[in-house]
């Protein structure tokens, strides 16, 4: 463990970037963006705060120029015509750049900036099956965007504890992160992290790829996710206060290679799982354990 979070304004802690000595967290700060500055022992030395009223704040990224992004994309109960990405410049200034689906509705905990500035935006599917979007043309401030779906990352069943949805959780995305040196890229669940190599600001090519797993320390509620600062390890935390920030090591093989070969995304889907049996079929029967658990904990927990 690097440090505890103790501070009640990070108690739905969602999005982590690691900057070495400094740490940048994000939580749902009510009705104003509020991204929390963190010192080595975990404790808040700063809020960067911008006059927006977010829906339900998710993950955070930071960009090559400084620019912290916030992913506004959650949606529990798939309502929302329209998701957001937040920008909060090094020079005060922020921004407000609405999107939309293309296939209808969806939550999304995760965001992953590529490299070029290319924000993805990675949907969190009961079922396990994951759709990655980007958006079609420039953001604009001024109009709603389109988004297009460029992949599909399909999680199955590990048996790691953790989360609080029981064995559901295994396959839901909870939280990205790409390395500061552009070198790999990560996905989370409640329960199991997935590093894949990147080359370039191919991301899409980069998921359809076979990742390592690394399973997580158990958490009540674990979401947030980035690597460190040296772009060698993990850092991983999720929602609750006191709630841990821990170290995770990054196994060897995720270092980009020529010679990797990419997997069809619906290879995880045609396989037996650990149970023996196949993962669609684990996951309806978790998916049914664990629906009403979400729906209930969607209507307490989000503003309408």
């Amino acid at each position: 463990m690097r440090c505890q979070v103790t501070d009640p304004r990070l108690a739905e802690l969602s999005g982590l970037v690691d900057l070495g000595t400094r740490m940048l967290a994000s939580g749902d700060g009510g009705d104003r963006v509020e991204v929390a500055v963190l010192d080595a022992g975990c404790q808040v030395v700063d809020v960067r705060t911008a006059d927006l009223d977010p829906y339900d704040p998710e993950d955070l990224a930071l960009g090559a120029d400084g620019t912290i992004w916030l992913s506004d994309t959650g949606d529990n109960s798939h309502v929302r015509a329209t998701v957001a990405l937040l920008a909060l410049r090094p020079d005060g200034s922020s921004g407000l750049y609405r999107l939309s689906y293309p296939d209808g509705a969806h939550d999304a905990e995760a965001l992953l900036l590529a490299p070029d500035g290319t924000p993805y935006v990675v949907t969190k599917e009961i079922l396990g099956s994951s759709g990655v979007y980007r958006p079609a043309g420039a953001l604009d401030a001024a109009a709603t965007v389109a988004m297009e779906r460029v992949a599909t990352v399909n999680m199955t069943l590990t048996g790691t504890p953790g989360g609080p949805v029981g064995r559901a959780g295994q396959l839901m995305v909870t939280g990205g992160a790409v390395a500061g040196d552009g070198s790999r890229i990560a996905l989370r669940t409640y329960t199991d992290a997935y590093v894949w190599p990147l080359v370039g600001s191919d991301v899409p090519g980069a998921l359809a790829g076979t990742p390592v797993r690394v399973p997580l320390p158990e958490e009540p509620q674990g979401e947030a996710i980035s690597f460190t600062a040296d772009n060698q390890q993990l850092l991983v935390a999720g929602e609750g206060a006191p709630g841990n920030v821990t170290v995770v090591p990054v196994p060897a093989g995720t270092a980009p290679t020529a010679a990797a070969a990419p997997t069809s995304p619906l290879a995880a889907l045609t396989g037996p799982s650990s149970t023996g049996l196949s993962p669609i079929t684990s996951a309806l029967i978790a998916a049914a354990v664990a629906t009403v658990a979400v729906w209930i904990g969607g209507k307490v927990r989000r503003r309408p």
